[in-house]
């Protein structure tokens, strides 16, 4: 986080990590002390994330705040008004031109905070999250508990499911693993979890 609050200008804030990491709490917390400093603060999520709440963002453990469901980057823009803190959830699932949307939001004098996975269940960085760290002013990286050894994780397991790169999903579907245990999909996309490859059946 920032030791000092910028003056007079816009900035970028982004929180990533693998699955079960915190972010998106980390996002409420962020927003919960701008609302308590009385500033405007507007909240989008994309419209393909319906887990929890179709109107929230909801943490993996259960913290919630109101925000507008959006299915583009342009989106943002034409809605985010006069706001003074404009909060992104689940960037990575936001189509269209996010980098550009934000860095005129930041330019307009705007705080944005942005959280995503930095990877996919491959292990691939996840456009646009590279881009949006390499513009933010303050990146924060989070580490989430290894699903097999309890060591720090990095990686998001997909252990469940077809092998689209967008596949919204929670428990069950996904597990945090450690640079160790991580296991990527073979050559063929077959899925590797927990010792044994899923087929998606």
């Amino acid at each position: 986080m920032l030791n000092v609050v910028p003056k007079g200008t816009g900035w970028l804030e982004v929180i990533c990590g693998c699955m079960f990491s915190g972010k998106t709490e980390e996002l409420i917390r962020r927003l919960r002390r701008a609302r308590i400093a009385r500033m405007d603060v507007v909240i989008f999520k994309p419209g393909i994330d319906e887990r929890y709440e179709l109107d929230d963002i909801v943490s993996h453990s259960e913290q919630r705040l109101e925000s507008i469901r959006v299915e583009s980057a342009r989106e943002i823009e034409e809605r985010a008004g006069n706001a003074q803190v404009v909060g992104i959830d689940e960037a990575q699932f936001i189509s269209g031109d996010l980098l550009g949307v934000v860095r005129r939001l930041a330019n307009r004098g705007k705080r944005v905070i942005i959280s995503g996975l930095d990877t996919d269940y491959r292990g691939v960085p996840f456009e646009p999250m590279p881009a949006l760290m390499c513009e933010a002013e303050v990146v924060t990286k989070l580490l989430a508990v290894c699903h097999r050894c309890g060591a720090p994780a990095h990686r998001t397991q997909r252990i469940r499911g077809g092998r689209d790169r967008v596949q919204v999903g929670g428990q069950g579907e996904y597990e945090a693993r450690c640079r160790t245990c991580f296991e990527p999909p073979d050559d063929s996309g077959e899925l590797v979890g927990q010792g044994r490859l899923f087929n998606g059946d």
